[in-house]
């Protein structure tokens, strides 16, 4: 039976997750230990009460999220907080975090593999961050009316704002929020943007830069890099996998 250690340290590599300079509450990596073994992996978006008790409930010991416990912290463990480590604990699962990394890889990143669904090709980086690429572009011409069909096959609310080309020349990729990939696309040579969120100044901003904005939501367009991860860690170590859906509108 594999290691916990084995677990953290392969993700740790595969993710290169000591390379980016995340946000300090991020606290990307191992954030609760268990008593060192491994027997199922789970992957869900969000740290929480409710999904750490899924994750126990399908005897999950080793959990892989994207948003971990400590955006906020320090805090007292009372209340929630203290009823997110306990689940954990009593449950003997442990939980790893990987947020920018787990963005921004060329491979199972979120970005990319929000261009492959789509048929598109990660050919360059985009959004770097202390020398470290978070999103993606796919470049070459693609029909709007096609890739916003595409979306909304794929995911259940797409906001749409189309105010660019009906053809554009390539599409820009930022999982989650995508407050600071905006300003950054006319450099990047794209008026096309996929992204999860955005504040609502963004409309007015569009219409005056000709921008096209697709929003598919935050929790939605971050599924895909801990689902990777966790497939790609049970086929190494041979072990079984299931992701934890929460089911978050947001």
């Amino acid at each position: 039976m594999p290691t916990l250690s084995d677990l953290v340290r392969y993700c740790d590599r595969r993710t290169r997750r000591t390379a980016f300079k995340d946000a300090p509450g991020a606290f990307n990596g191992l954030q609760v230990a268990n008593d060192g073994r491994v027997s199922k992996i789970g992957a869900a978006v969000d740290a929480g009460a409710e999904p750490f008790r899924q994750a126990v409930a399908a005897g999950v010991d080793f959990l892989i999220v994207h948003h971990g416990m400590y955006w906020d912290m320090p805090r007292p463990l009372t209340d929630g907080v203290y009823d997110r480590v306990a689940t954990l604990i009593r449950g003997n699962c442990a939980l790893y975090s990987n947020h920018l990394p787990l963005d921004g890889h060329p491979q199972i990143g979120n970005n990319a593999l929000l261009a492959k669904q789509l048929g598109l090709k990660r050919t360059r980086s985009f959004l770097f961050r202390d020398g470290e690429p978070i999103g993606c572009i796919a470049d070459g011409r693609v029909r709007r009316a096609a890739l916003r069909a595409k979306l909304e096959k794929l995911y259940a609310r797409v906001v749409a704002i189309e105010c660019g080309d009906a053809n554009p020349r390539g599409v820009a990729f930022c999982s989650g929020a995508g407050n600071s990939a905006v300003p950054e696309l006319a450099g990047a040579g794209v008026d096309t943007l996929v992204t999860g969120e955005l504040r609502e100044e963004w409309f007015n901003r569009a219409q005056e830069e000709k921008l096209n904005l697709y929003l598919c939501g935050h929790y939605a367009t971050e599924v895909h890099g801990v689902k990777a991860l966790a497939a790609e860690l049970a086929r190494k170590f041979k072990l079984p996998w299931e992701f934890i859906a929460t089911d978050n509108p947001l």
